[in-house]
């Protein structure tokens, strides 16, 4: 994961980097990987949450469609489609991590 995003530019990475953080936080327990060339995290063996950066955006994948139901709400400002949160990373909408 260091690696991947050593190799973003700088916009997406710290854009990512908060992204993180903030996963490690909520589940100290999950593991750190690639998978499918993104970074993930798994918890138990299971797949917890992707991300990645893009050319024009960075996307978060939950992987529980539930997560989507749940935050439907609050994911109504971002570009949202099947069990992908897309955002910008270039600057002009920083959501907090």
């Amino acid at each position: 994961m260091d690696a991947y995003l050593a190799d973003l530019p700088e916009d997406a990475r710290t854009t990512l980097e908060p992204i993180r953080r903030a996963i490690r936080s909520a589940a100290p327990g999950a593991t750190e990987t690639i998978s499918y060339g993104m970074p993930a995290f798994k918890l138990d063996g299971r797949p917890l949450v992707y991300f990645a950066a893009f050319k024009q955006h960075c996307s978060f994948f939950p992987a529980s469609y539930s997560v989507m139901r749940t935050f439907a709400g609050e994911l109504e400002s971002y570009d949202v489609e099947k069990g992908t949160i897309r955002f910008p990373w270039d600057g002009r909408s920083r959501q907090p991590w």
